[in-house]
């Protein structure tokens, strides 16, 4: 199969897993908002970092290498996951003990036993990494597709039916658990790769060569991104958490299906492509047709926040409304920065790579520390502000190595963000008029999602005839 043929079935593939697999998640997560209250997921929530920090120590970035590699053989795979089982079980001691020392940090005894079953997660998690990292390095998006929305399945029906028996912020740690163990079980019935008991020094250093400064900048960028949450459950209630993780989530979760179809996707992808100007052409049409796709979807969503969390989870999450109108504004830029670091890794530079994750953290904590005493809002505030301030820099580096400049960058996407931001602005004004004319919250969403969709692609046509005939040459 030709690079491009693998690359629009990635797109495909990958899209379809993650909208199945969203689909599903966004159902059980309706379900558990209005049968929990926010205090169980602000619960949860405080523990995500410690999960997260667990997963991407345990990977240590040699799955990456495995991609980016050309023709690894079976003593790369299996040096791979022995080193990932064996670093996954020695972080999960770790925090295995440290567990009590957080649930007295958030003065939440229940964490202790919480930490313990859910950081399980990635030791499970483990045993499937290089599994995975095969079926990517082969762009086989489509058994991935079929291994996750089972498991994505089980886990949805173990979490509500824990929920409806009473199990409160239990439910939510099984339904993590029950998926892991679901796609583990799944990946090693399928798929006919399995590890030698043999472990090699020198493939080891190479892969960890590389994947070291990756698992540094993949850990600050967790430590950072849960850092919100770390400070709100420190200094606010747990139900301030879970009106901030439930904002937080759903301004994630429409970007987060094309950041991570772009990531799975223009990775392997852009490691096959050996000339700098077809890298730049990739580069820029990827770009633009992200923005194209995530813009109206944000913005349609910031201007019926309130109806949409009403109507989806209960008057009970209206404090989570102004929260995720501001976080939903760095949304639109997201999945820019997801595949602006592939190009970094792709041109194996993960040295420059791990630079920028400090200034960038170093920059972020600051921010947090300056906002902190003003509050919530303020926090949430600066998280975008500092989004943009990212992505510019992630902008600026990775379109150096491909003679991209920022400048040109910004001149290919500012007329799909000004168009989208008029086109907000026409539809703000008419939200106000239908406001006391409709009465339901799902006809005044489906209304105003009609709406701006039209006048947006009205628009497109008669002002970017660029990304119309883009969009063509992507269907031909």
């Amino acid at each position: 199969m030709s690079l491009k043929k693998q690359a629009v079935s990635g797109v495909f593939w990958t899209f379809t897993q993650q909208f199945s697999m969203q689909v599903i998640n966004f159902g059980v997560q309706i379900i558990l908002a209005r049968l929990l209250m926010p205090e169980v997921f602000g619960l949860v929530a405080m523990l995500t970092v410690f999960v997260s920090i667990g997963q991407t120590l345990m990977d240590g970035g040699m799955t990456s290498s495995l991609i980016r590699t050309k023709n690894p053989d079976q003593l790369d795979y299996s040096t791979v996951f022995l080193t990932n089982l064996m670093v996954s079980i020695a972080i999960y001691l770790i925090i295995f003990l440290a567990a009590p020392a957080i649930a007295s940090f958030y003065d939440q005894e229940i964490l202790k036993n919480l930490l313990r079953v859910y950081a399980l997660t990635f030791v499970i998690r483990s045993l499937v990494a290089v599994h995975t990292a095969k079926l990517t390095k082969e762009m086989n998006f489509k058994t991935q597709m079929k291994l996750q929305v089972p498991s994505t399945i089980v886990g949805g029906v173990v979490g509500v039916s824990m929920a409806l028996g009473g199990f409160g912020v239990w439910s939510l740690v099984w339904l993590s658990l029950s998926q892991a163990i679901v796609f583990t079980i799944q990946n090693w019935i399928f798929i006919r790769w399995r590890p030698s008991i043999v472990f090699n020094k020198r493939r080891f250093k190479y892969h960890l060569n590389f994947g070291y400064k990756l698992t540094l900048s993949g850990l600050l960028d967790t430590i950072y991104n849960n850092a919100y949450r770390i400070v709100i459950g420190k200094f606010f209630s747990p139900s301030s958490v879970g009106f901030f993780n439930q904002a937080e989530t759903m301004r994630l979760f429409p970007v987060e299906q094309i950041s991570i179809v772009m990531d799975k996707v223009t990775y392997p992808l852009f490691s096959n492509i050996k000339s700098d100007v077809q890298l730049k052409s990739a580069y820029r049409s990827t770009m633009q047709l992200a923005l194209f796709v995530v813009t109206p979807i944000m913005l349609i969503l910031i201007l019926v926040a309130t109806d949409f969390f009403v109507f989806v989870f209960g008057e009970k999450w209206l404090p989570s409304v102004p929260y995720f109108q501001i976080l939903a504004i760095a949304s639109i830029v997201r999945p820019i920065s997801t595949y602006n670091l592939n190009l970094l890794k792709v041109k194996g530079r993960s040295d420059l790579f791990l630079k920028l994750e400090v200034v960038k953290k170093i920059i972020g904590i600051a921010v947090i520390a300056i906002a902190l005493p003003f509050g919530i809002m303020a926090l949430v505030v600066s998280l975008t502000v500092i989004s943009y301030f990212f992505t510019a820099i992630n902008m600026f580096f990775s379109g150096r190595l491909i003679n991209y400049s920022i400048g040109e960058q910004l001149k290919d996407v500012s007329k799909i963000l000004l168009i989208g931001v008029s086109v907000a602005a026409i539809s703000y004004f008419i939200y106000n008029f239908l406001d006391n004319i409709v009465q339901s919250h799902l006809l005044m969403i489906l209304a105003i999602g009609l709406i701006y969709t039209m006048i947006y692609l009205i628009a497109i046509v008669v002002f970017d005839r660029k990304m119309i005939q883009l969009i063509k040459n992507l269907i031909r």
